[in-house]
């Protein structure tokens, strides 16, 4: 950790499970300068993490912004209040990584953006899987060309939502919640590498089916078709109401084709991440090389927080800035429209 790094002082907004992620993982990167705003009662993983060492603690977040004056600000309440704590900040003149998605809504997002740029601040929205090794493999095959032209693709995510967060009960989660819900906003994550993987794209059609089949009425399944600009169509699968845990995708190219393959969250199953390669086919059709992509669970969080507070340090633009986080909420709300009651 750099020495300015070292300097800034922190603020997480929400202590909840990612919450209590990033403030391990930035203390564990070498920022000691810490707090977090939360109204609930602490969870057992932060009370352990405030035993470990100093951590300033407010019920607050407007109280947190005035008196602990971070010049770094954490999002990770639930996803209706990004847009107006992060514009407190903005104005506060703190950089800002808001955990994903951006919003529910596109309301306040163009002040928002006028307020970094005013202040000229580093933004950054977490999109921890493009910190993946296999995204990561997969964005770098691409950019060399391997399989050529891309032509289409088919990216994937399918897991259960009541398997989610064992401490909340998935109907009181904000998952469940009909304004600021649904797999389109919790699942964006797909959405996401479909735009960092092929480039900007428009939403050519969408359907939308509610989540009936765990008792709730947001939106639990859906398939979207993305036109990108480069000339590629994406196919987007985005399921919290299947059982069995799945990710992957597989792109089609002039030149060939590569996949990779998922079942079962990184770490997990140690015995399934040794077989989850991305697997690059040539021309011919015939396998041409395998690569091992196996990360532990938290390896793709500090890679992205890596990545945020080195380019907060070089003053410099992120990765995944928030003009790129509005382009997946765009496609993700039109989708949303598509919802079947």
């Amino acid at each position: 950790m750099t020495t300015k790094i070292a300097q800034h002082r922190v603020l997480v907004s929400g202590a909840g499970s990612i919450g209590v992620r990033h403030l391990k993982n930035l203390r564990a990167l070498g920022v000691t300068d810490l707090a977090f705003a939360d109204p609930g009662p602490p969870s057992e993983g932060l009370s352990a993490l405030q035993q470990e060492g100093s951590l300033q603690a407010f019920t607050e977040y407007e109280k947190a912004l005035s008196e602990f004056k971070p010049t770094i600000v954490f999002l990770c309440s639930p996803t209706a209040f990004h847009i107006a704590q992060a514009t407190l900040a903005a104005r506060a003149g703190c950089h800002l990584f808001i955990e994903k998605p951006l919003s529910h809504s596109p309301d306040g997002i163009d002040a928002l953006l006028s307020e970094c740029e005013a202040h000229h601040l580093v933004t950054m929205v977490g999109c921890n899987w493009r910190f993946h090794p296999g995204s990561q493999l997969i964005k770098k095959l691409l950019a060399e060309g391997a399989i050529g032209d891309v032509l289409s693709a088919r990216i994937r995510t399918a897991s259960f939502l009541p398997h989610w967060r064992r401490a909340v009960p998935y109907k009181e989660s904000y998952s469940a919640d009909p304004k600021q819900g649904g797999v389109l906003l919790d699942c964006i994550h797909e959405i996401d590498l479909a735009l960092w993987y092929f480039g900007a794209a428009s939403l050519e059609f969408a359907s939308v089916l509610p989540a009936t089949s765990i008792g709730l009425t947001v939106d639990g399944l859906a398939e979207l078709l993305l036109r990108h600009t480069s000339g590629a169509l994406s196919s987007v699968h985005l399921s919290f109401v299947q059982r069995t845990w799945r990710r992957g995708c597989e792109i089609i190219g002039s030149e060939g084709t590569i996949q990779w393959e998922l079942k079962s969250p990184p770490g997990a199953s140690p015995q399934e991440d040794a077989a989850a390669k991305v697997l690059l086919y040539g021309a011919d059709g015939a396998l041409r090389e395998s690569f091992p992509v196996a990360a532990d669970r938290d390896a793709p969080y500090k890679e992205e927080i890596r990545h945020f507070l080195d380019a907060v340090a070089r003053g410099e633009e992120t990765a995944a800035p928030l003009s790129q986080g509005v382009s997946a909420l765009m496609i993700a709300l039109g989708a949303k429209r598509k919802l079947v009651s």
